[in-house]
């Protein structure tokens, strides 16, 4: 990244030293990459079963022994995400998730999904946000070309999922959305602000 032009900073990387469920926010390729450096030894990522196609990326991917899920349909996708919290519990694993499920094709954050508040529901462990910027200037949808931006983590403190309830699952998604919003800048924050409807945490 130094080479290329792309200084990263760095910040709260104290908040690392713990077994947790990563997640970041998502924009760019070079997410995965920062992520997958970052993240400590024993965490391994999840993606659709279909990645094993991309050229070399997938091949990589899997020899690595990630995780792999099937999302063809619902059923299939919930049933996926629950092997994946047993053999994260089962081999002492931490977990990179991207809840938004998808890439932002603005930078600007997204909707999330509930899957990484259901696999925190049955693994018990803290969930870790990474809140990456400038990704999506450095490597833009639709391009193969890297250009010089700085980037930047800042690894937010650990949440603990120990008292977590399966009927509050909304307000944890929203809370933690909302912590995302709140440290990303302007030009990433999201358009319209996530409203579940739910009576927000006290």
């Amino acid at each position: 990244m130094w080479i290329l032009g792309n200084p990263i900073k760095l910040e709260g990387m104290e908040n690392l030293n713990t077994r947790g469920i990563f997640i970041c926010n998502h924009a760019s390729p070079l997410d995965i990459f920062l992520v997958m450096w970052l993240a400590p030894t024993g965490t391994v990522g999840i993606a659709k079963k279909e990645i094993i196609w991309y050229p070399l990326f997938g091949q990589l991917y899997v020899l690595a022994n990630h995780l792999r899920i099937d999302r063809s349909n619902p059923a299939a996708a919930i049933e996926s995400m629950k092997e994946v919290a047993r053999a994260v519990t089962k081999n002492n694993l931490s977990l990179i998730l991207f809840p938004e499920g998808t890439r932002s094709k603005t930078g600007r954050l997204l909707p999330f999904k509930k899957g990484f508040v259901h696999t925190a529901l049955q693994t018990r462990l803290p969930i870790v946000p990474m809140v990456v910027t400038g990704t999506h200037l450095a490597w833009r949808k639709n391009s193969l070309r890297v250009r010089p931006a700085p980037l930047t983590v800042k690894v937010l403190p650990p949440i603990e999922t120990d008292g977590w309830v399966e009927e509050r699952i909304d307000e944890y998604v929203e809370m933690v959305h909302s912590l995302y919003a709140d440290s990303l800048p302007d030009s990433q924050k999201p358009l319209e602000p996530v409203n579940t409807g739910k009576k927000k945490m006290s």
